[in-house]
């Protein structure tokens, strides 16, 4: 699990350390810089998987724009400067620095660093020294080469001494690829994070998928999902449809075995319809159910990211519902060990933390009167003897623990 995530110099997110827990709630006003922080972690993501096109980080959720205004722009100065994504595992942290020369279609790179968490001082990783010393070992075996073509050196020698530079070289290639297995290990978990925000058109058109599987941002790939659980993982599949009896004229849902090779739909009984008129399909479904289908299958499939955000969990869901919801993924979220941060601005969201539990994190964003996007962690407060505890969702609208407007 990712314990802490500190961001430098992406858009208004000057320098920011960020510490997780297994399920965060942001909130803050609009603009303080929320997604800004989801974006960063996703930029670090997709650094962590080499892939840093457009097309890529679109795909994970970022707003994507021109280089220099993907920096913060608090001081020219720093236009030019990489971004920062450090990341803090259990036992290493792991850093990219994020670069691009701000030219017409140049893209970003990314450069990778590790330490120790109890080591202060950065050095470069193991695969990035073993990297240079592969690229100079070939240099001299190049170097070599040419001087034997024009006979400068003593060929006996000169093939002596290539064999042996060629033979630290695959020993250098064998401790690079454990290297890199290693750092794979551990940013595999991380380098899957996506942005989630589903929309009901893409929800309710089981056609549509995304370049990313098995669910793209906007809910594409549901059906596919749902289609592969229940042949491949049917009791999770089964834990999808026992978790949807929160909607109260929910009975239950099925894919039908009859379906032509392009048909995608599922049969939702409502258990409130007559005898043959009980089944409809998602095109008739209410679009808080669609919604919560997606959520239920992100959190249970064993085929989704360990790690992930959802924009506005509170979409299209009553304030009652939204409350029972993070009950219910919170411990689906340890039951299937995801970690998750959610964004809202509905108060009712709010109600179903249990602050009591370190797992379970609701943090403030503002920004500081240098326009710098910051966090505050809000801590349970003990309710004196004899009066009654002020639920989360009140503390929010009183102005209690921040998070709303202060100009109006």
């Amino acid at each position: 699990m990712v314990k802490e995530v500190r961001i430098q110099n992406y858009k208004s997110v000057q320098d920011l350390t960020l510490e997780l827990g297994r399920v965060n709630i942001l909130i803050g006003a609009n603009g303080c810089g929320k997604s800004n922080i989801l974006e960063a972690i996703a930029f670090g993501s997709a650094a962590a998987e080499n892939k840093l096109g457009k097309e890529f980080l679109s795909a994970r959720g970022i707003r994507v724009t021109e280089p220099v205004l993907m920096r913060s722009g608090f001081i020219k100065d720093t236009l030019q400067d990489k971004i920062i994504i450090e990341l803090s595992l259990n036992d290493k942290v792991i850093v990219f620095h994020l670069t691009n020369e701000n030219q017409v279609f140049s893209e970003w790179a990314s450069h990778i660093l590790t330490r120790d968490r109890i080591v202060k001082d950065m050095s470069y990783s193991e695969v990035t020294i073993l990297e240079k010393e592969i690229e100079a070992q070939f240099k001299i075996i190049n170097t070599l080469e040419g001087l034997l073509k024009k006979g400068e050196i003593d060929e006996l020698w000169g093939k002596q001494e290539i064999a042996s530079y060629k033979m630290r070289i695959h020993k250098l290639t064998n401790d690079f690829v454990k290297e890199k297995i290693k750092l794979k290990e551990k940013v595999v978990d991380f380098e899957s994070f996506l942005i989630y925000a589903p929309e009901n058109t893409f929800l309710r058109k089981f056609e549509e998928e995304s370049q990313i599987e098995p669910l793209g941002i906007r809910g594409e790939g549901l059906f596919k999902l749902l289609s592969v659980m229940s042949q491949e993982t049917p009791e999770e599949f089964q834990e999808i449809i026992e978790n949807l009896e929160l909607i109260d004229w929910f009975e239950g849902f099925e894919i039908p075995k009859d379906l032509v090779f392009t048909e995608r739909r599922i049969r939702i009984k409502d258990r409130f319809l007559e005898e043959g008129l009980q089944y409809f399909d998602q095109r008739s479904a209410n679009e808080g159910f669609l919604f919560l289908m997606f959520y239920f299958a992100l959190f249970i499939s064993k085929y989704t990211p360990k790690f992930f955000a959802i924009d506005n969990i509170d979409t299209s869901l009553n304030p009652k519902l939204c409350s029972e919801l993070i009950k219910i993924l919170s411990k689906l979220a340890k039951k299937h060990d995801k970690q998750v941060i959610f964004t809202t601005h509905n108060p009712a969201v709010l109600d179903g933390l249990n602050l009591n539990d370190d797992e379970q994190r609701l943090l403030v964003v503002s920004r500081n009167k240098d326009g710098h996007t910051k966090t505050k962690r809000v801590l349970p407060i003990a309710t004196p003897e004899g009066e009654i505890p002020v639920r989360l969702s009140e503390q929010f609208m009183r102005g209690y623990i921040g998070g709303l407007p202060k100009n109006f």
